[in-house]
């Protein structure tokens, strides 16, 4: 085994004390030969992929973790490192962080499944478009774990403040009053969310508060540069109009998306912007929201766009100097929390948002249900300066603890 690489594995392991998991932990299994792990840049697959190793490998010597953007792995082939291993060593579990980093990742793990029967391989990367779309001839093979940013419900975990346990979607609509009980004993909680709306979705924040922003912006910069430029080939003086497109969305509200706006303002023709658009919402950089229609109607549905999350809204608007818009970081918060829980958010005519045949009206304190048309009984507004609901009123925060 490269003794530099096995150190490097048993520092990080030591220096791997959090305590608290992400809510995708107690899930994560690797009872499949083949395991991936993936998410956008930040969300702490890492992290995750330590404690695991840490809490389920007594005898470290068992497997190993290494990244393979390390510069070993620019002369030595992952093939010939898991040869080297297996039989020198015994390693049978090997923990693959940035997979999509190496090149011929995909036919290399390949290679090693069909050729070592007895091994597992769990892989992780930041970039989720390439390994999605590079795991075409592993998905019978594999088994796939996707990890977002922290919930509200993780970020008073991770700060010590409540731990309350994940509740649905239909316990919020149906039965959210005991939740309710358990939110009122958190001190300032709706202090606590204004916090988490600016600073708490990636979990970096509680290692660096004070450059937090800065490395929000690298995360936005890396996916660009990095993940975007190598998986699409796309030449360096075209990436500018990721950063003009982003700054875009930053500074004006969110509405039905006009590609036709977007292509004066940022000088490229209309297909090159629909292009763009569809890479940032596979990198994580954006979300497309789109009318809940079916049969032919598909074929002329519309979408509104957002910015992912309310943190890398901030950060860019603060780059540009501009005051975001709380309606926005509303509507973001609301599609993010309830898209990382795994239900489907369109935008509606009726309400903002529709869910499970729900509809949404988001905003403050004058928001009301005469904005919902029909006045529909499933139709709720759904507001963030209440703590508690009455029969068609939700507290913004409540959608915070679905996982």
């Amino acid at each position: 085994m490269n003794n530099k690489l096995f150190e490097t594995y048993i520092r990080l392991l030591r220096s791997t004390k959090y305590k608290t998991h992400r809510y995708l932990y107690n899930s994560f299994n690797i009872n499949s030969r083949i395991t991936g792990l993936v998410g956008p840049r930040g969300t702490g697959k890492t992290t995750l992929l330590l404690q695991f190793i840490k809490n389920n490998f007594p005898d470290k010597n068992e497997c190993i973790y290494v990244s393979l953007d390390n510069i070993y792995f620019s002369h030595t082939k992952l093939v010939d490192f898991v040869e080297e291993l297996y039989a020198v060593n015994g390693v049978k579990y090997y923990f693959l962080d940035e997979i999509h980093k190496y090149k011929n990742w995909n036919q290399e793990i390949k290679n090693l499944y069909d050729s070592y029967p007895d091994i597992k391989i769990i892989f992780s990367g930041s970039s989720s478009l390439d390994l999605i779309k590079g795991t075409y001839d592993l998905s019978r093979r594999g088994v796939l774990f996707r990890l977002d940013g922290l919930s509200f419900r993780e970020y008073l975990n991770f700060k010590n403040i409540n731990n309350i346990n994940p509740v649905s979607f239909d316990e919020i609509i149906k039965n959210r009053k005991e939740i309710e009980y358990q939110t009122a004993s958190v001190e300032r909680i709706r202090g606590h969310f204004l916090d988490y709306l600016e600073n708490g979705y990636y979990p970096f924040f509680f290692e660096d508060k004070v450059n937090y922003h800065h490395k929000v912006m690298n995360i936005i910069k890396k996916s660009v540069y990095e993940d975007i430029s190598n998986f699409y080939n796309l030449k360096t003086e075209n990436l500018g109009n990721f950063f003009k497109i982003l700054s875009y969305l930053a500074t004006i509200p969110p509405g039905v998306l006009n590609r036709n706006n977007i292509s004066k303002t940022i000088g490229i023709d209309n297909k090159t912007v629909q292009n763009y658009l569809n890479i940032l919402d596979e990198t994580g950089l954006i979300h497309l929201i789109k009318e809940n229609k079916s049969g032919s109607n598909l074929l002329k549905n519309s979408e509104k766009i957002y910015l992912d999350n309310s943190n890398l809204y901030k950060t860019i608007s603060d780059e540009l100097g501009f005051t975001y818009n709380k309606g926005t970081v509303r509507e973001i918060f609301f599609i993010k929390m309830l898209e990382n829980a795994g239900h489907k958010v369109f935008f509606s005519k009726v309400g903002d948002f529709e869910v499970k045949g729900n509809f949404f009206e988001i905003g403050g304190r004058n928001k009301n249900r005469k904005q919902i048309k029909n006045n529909l009984e499933n139709s709720f507004t759904v507001k963030d300066n209440i703590s508690i609901s009455n029969k068609n009123e939700i507290p913004l925060f409540l959608f915070g603890f679905m996982y």
